[in-house]
């Protein structure tokens, strides 16, 4: 019988990388299985236990931290020297301190994206393993290895067999098997708008009340006040709409800067944009990467296209970047002026270095604009940290925003301690802080009556 194969391409060279088999519908069947069995060992080993296997597994991972980033360069093409900040950021994980009075659901299903293929892995299975359950882990076929990487520090940390467990598998046997089977009692997912309303709706189709994480897409807005500091506000919103190659669901996709301050704005944000070498990701000067696929660069190009053609500027544009062509996965940072919420390039996101920046005349404006979308994931205000009255705007801002984190004067950042979550499409549920742990586990209520009358 056949064996169907999944095949990984470089979004640079075009070039295949890997290949995995994919699990056929008796495979997954006898996966699910064992997790359900190894499960039930799982949750009655002591937390600390539990603990000192996950320090141990933060050795074993951070150990082939070199490894790892040559991982996510070559597979979905981030500049190496950027690759190893996501490795570290995992030690932010082993502050674990406090019992959870709850009780684990049991098999957690994970479904990771390319784009953060090790922070998003880790954001779902170690709440998910140290809470007791058992987890099964289904990367994306673009970044299949740092799953297995993860399973098999995991392992040599001292996890039992079974505990945790990576599937490759195509579309269908995701939402109709393995989503849909009953043995799966959660699942975590993040990706498009898309994939998240088919994933909610195959768990909608098996018996009882399934969880479903969702952590979607988002079209995240920044604010400048005239009051900000220039240079640094600058500096980091380059940063947080290109770094990834503006491949991220927090990245910044859209920019207001008060009118008092606009023009000199753009005009360093666009100096800053052109001083991003891109290339080949594996080279240690590249700071620009590829997109993912040769599909995404069209639809990232063809949404700037419709942008101009409806009467926004291009103040920035791809020739300022040799490597950047039609045809190809280098697309150069593109950033645009006179644009308004007709525009899909400001209402629908990117997922690329491109950048659309408008002019408002007051706080008000901002907001309503900033409010003036499908998405809901993060938000940044920009303003004097100092100055009383403008704390007091950004707390108002903190009250009316429509999205599940509000920044002051920092963009696209996490804290282990503070709750992701988004609001209208940008998704539901909560990863991180300690309620990540709690729609990973169910509550019980005692009731003891002492005294016997």
């Amino acid at each position: 019988m056949p064996v169907n194969i999944q095949t990984t391409i470089s979004p640079y060279t075009q070039e295949p990388i890997c290949t995995r088999p994919l699990l056929s519908p008796s495979e997954l069947d006898t996966v699910i299985s064992e997790a359900v069995k190894a499960q039930k060992s799982w949750k009655k080993v002591p937390l600390d236990e539990r603990l000192a296997i996950a320090e141990k597994w933060l050795v074993e991972f951070e150990g082939m931290t070199d490894l790892l980033a040559e991982d996510i360069a070559i597979q979905m093409g981030r500049p190496i020297s950027s690759c190893k900040g996501e490795i570290g950021g995992h030690s932010i994980a082993q502050d674990i301190s406090s019992r959870l009075p709850r009780i684990p659901l049991g098999v957690i299903g994970t479904i990771v994206p390319w784009n953060y293929p090790h922070l998003c892995i880790v954001n779902s299975v170690l709440p998910g393993l140290i809470a007791g359950n058992a987890v099964i882990i289904k990367p994306a076929p673009q970044t299949p290895l740092p799953a297995e990487r993860v399973l098999s520090t995991w392992t040599a940390a001292g996890l039992p067999a079974n505990v945790l467990q990576v599937v490759h598998l195509d579309q269908e046997s995701t939402l109709n098997k393995f989503v849909a089977d009953p043995r799966i009692d959660f699942v975590s997912f993040t990706g498009s708008v898309v994939g998240g309303r088919a994933v909610q709706e195959a768990a909608a189709k098996g018996k009882g009340f399934k969880g479903v994480g969702l952590e979607l897409g988002g079209k995240d807005p920044a604010y400048v006040r005239q009051d900000a500091d220039l240079k640094f506000t600058v500096e980091n919103l380059v940063d947080g709409a290109m770094f990834n190659s503006g491949q991220s669901c927090c990245a910044v996709e859209r920019i207001y800067v008060h009118s008092a301050i606009y023009d000199e704005f753009v005009k360093q944000f666009v100096e800053l944009s052109k001083a991003y070498k891109l290339g080949d990701p594996l080279k240690p000067d590249t700071t620009l990467g590829p997109v993912i696929s040769v599909a995404s660069a069209a639809r990232i190009r063809k949404q700037v296209k419709d942008a101009v053609a409806a009467g926004a500027q291009l103040v920035l544009d791809e020739s300022a970047f040799p490597g950047a062509k039609e045809g190809t996965t280098l697309v150069g940072p593109q950033v645009l002026t006179n644009v308004d919420h007709t525009m899909e390039i400001m209402m629908e996101e990117t997922f690329g270095p491109t950048i659309g920046i408008m002019k408002v005349e007051s706080d008000d404006e901002a907001l309503a604009l900033m409010n003036d979308s499908p998405y809901g994931l993060t938000a940044s205000i920009w303003t004097s940290p100092s100055d009383p009255s403008s704390l007091a705007v950004f707390n108002h801002f903190v009250e009316e925003l429509e999205c599940g984190t509000v920044y002051l004067n920092r963009a696209d950042a996490l804290d282990p301690a503070v709750p992701w979550s988004g609001w209208k499409d940008s998704g539901r549920g909560v990863s991180l802080s300690h309620l990540g742990y709690d729609q990973l586990t169910r509550s019980k209520a005692v009731m003891m009556r002492v005294k016997l009358d």
